[in-house]
């Protein structure tokens, strides 16, 4: 079985950031949200401006701009590169690149001036084709497509987003929220006669659960202003596939201010003074002193549980939840050539899909070879999602496709993902009080949790955020 070259770094480095910790004889877990780091005074120090803790979209971007602005920066990185959800398969048979996590951008200045600092050749691509096959993977009975005029549905849609373009800039929502935005979804399909665009808006928000009972907010933010002009003009989409590159790109330009394959192992970020966060590399233990942190993780207390929150910190990230999403590569013989396969239902309203399974199943530039994107409900293991991906293909055997036993290629887990409250909390200043954490003790905080799963939105939010910080 083939894995992505990206996989093989992964395990590689894996491997070896544990030898390492091995032959140092370092302890499994020193430190700790409380312990006293001048035990670890005699640990390499790195001296910076700005630490960034993750990676990903928001943390990478920020690296770059920052170091732009004249300021030090190291980034902390816990996978063995950078990029966090954009994920690419290389097929060894073809040479093709195979993106099957971020697939296209935004098409605005922020992301265009990204991707141009970095050499990367872009196109215009559509997201999403018309050829689709609609089919419950559960029974393997096809299912009908929209009923209704689509196009107008999705008008009145986009006359409702003109409503609240505040949505395009983060969470910085008035007082009171209004009440449409805090409908759940579903309420909000029948007052506004959206039915013929359900199959659209959930098409392009992957990664939730059951969309109808989301606060509208959420697939406003999911399927928004920005997206709805990509669906129309095009989105932007690397020329070979390769939007990995982009961040291999990043990953060269930081070099040693990039520690991959790391994690942070206690943190102390007073006030009045830099900050002081120990952190395991490959290397053994560094400590870094930063005048100034940002966090791009998911803002999860468990995920933060070596950070030094306090009880403010504390009682916000407490109230998130999340759903959980994979993404893969399988290779599906025997589907007709750039079929895509929506997995929808008989017997739910709007023939939503019933969740956790596929999402869809949309053919690459290499024949017989398809992502597969996968979530919601309760979490699964990496097993359990593939053995549930293997049972849907071969349930389209029952939908007179020809399809014999396919190979998972590769797979990525994206969670902790698309992180959420009720909209009752969202009604009681839920993301007024998240952002007034923006500052406190000289932390910031981007990515997709202050604002959405879009890394040129999410790129957008954080620009404004450096203009903040360096006022």
């Amino acid at each position: 079985m083939y894995i992505s070259m990206r996989t093989t770094k992964s395990l590689l480095a894996s491997l070896l950031l544990g030898q390492a910790i091995a032959l140092l004889g370092c302890p499994a877990a020193p430190g700790g949200p409380g312990s006293d780091l001048s035990k670890f005074d005699n640990a390499s120090t790195i001296e910076r401006d700005v630490a960034i803790i993750g990676g990903g979209a928001s943390g990478t971007h920020a690296a770059i701009q920052i170091r732009k602005l004249g300021h030090s920066v190291v980034v902390v990185e816990r996978e063995p590169l950078l990029g966090g959800h954009t994920n690419t398969y290389l097929d060894p048979v073809s040479g093709q690149h195979i993106d099957y996590g971020v697939q296209v951008w935004q098409n605005i200045p922020e992301a265009r001036d990204f991707l141009a600092h970095f050499n990367i050749s872009t196109t215009t691509a559509q997201f999403g084709r018309s050829n689709s096959a609609r089919v419950d993977l559960r029974t393997g009975q096809t299912v009908p497509p929209p009923q209704g005029n689509v196009t107008d549905a999705m008008m009145r849609y986009a006359m409702q987003l003109l409503q609240y373009p505040y949505l395009e800039q983060g969470w910085n929502l008035p007082n009171p929220v209004p009440e449409d935005l805090l409908l759940p979804f579903g309420e909000f399909v029948k007052k506004y006669d959206l039915a013929a665009a359900v199959e659209t808006l959930t098409v392009y928000a992957q990664g939730l659960k059951d969309w109808l009972q989301y606060p509208t907010i959420y697939i406003m933010k999911h399927f928004s202003l920005g997206v709805a002009l990509g669906a129309q003009n095009g989105f932007l989409a690397s020329v070979d596939g390769n939007n990995g590159a982009l961040y291999e790109a990043a990953q060269k330009e930081l070099g040693a201010d990039a520690l991959l394959s790391s994690t942070v192992v206690s943190m102390e970020r007073p006030a009045d003074r830099p900050h002081r966060i120990l952190v395991r590399t490959p290397k053994g233990y560094q400590l870094i002193n930063a005048k100034k942190t940002i966090i791009t993780a998911p803002p999860k207390v468990e995920n933060l549980a070596n950070f030094d929150l306090d009880d403010t910190e504390r009682g916000v990230f407490g109230q998130l939840e999340n759903t959980f999403y994979y993404t893969t590569v399988v290779r599906v013989p025997g589907l007709p050539a750039g079929l895509d396969i929506l997995n929808r239902a008989t017997d739910t309203p709007y023939n939503i899909p019933h969740l956790p399974g596929v999402y869809a199943m949309l053919p690459s530039r290499v024949p017989d070879i398809y992502t597969i994107y996968y979530g919601g409900g309760e979490a699964k293991t990496e097993d359990e999602v593939k053995k549930s991906i293997r049972d849907g293909v071969m349930m389209l055997r029952e939908a007179q496709f020809n399809t014999s036993e396919p190979e998972i290629l590769a797979i990525s887990n994206h969670s902790p993902f698309a992180l959420f409250v009720s909209a009752d909390t969202i009604a009681k200043g839920f993301y007024r009080n998240l952002y007034a954490l923006q500052g406190q003790r000289n932390t910031y905080y981007t990515g997709a949790a202050f604002h959405t799963h879009d890394s040129a939105a999410v790129w957008r939010f954080t620009d404004n955020l450096l203009k903040t910080m360096f006022a």
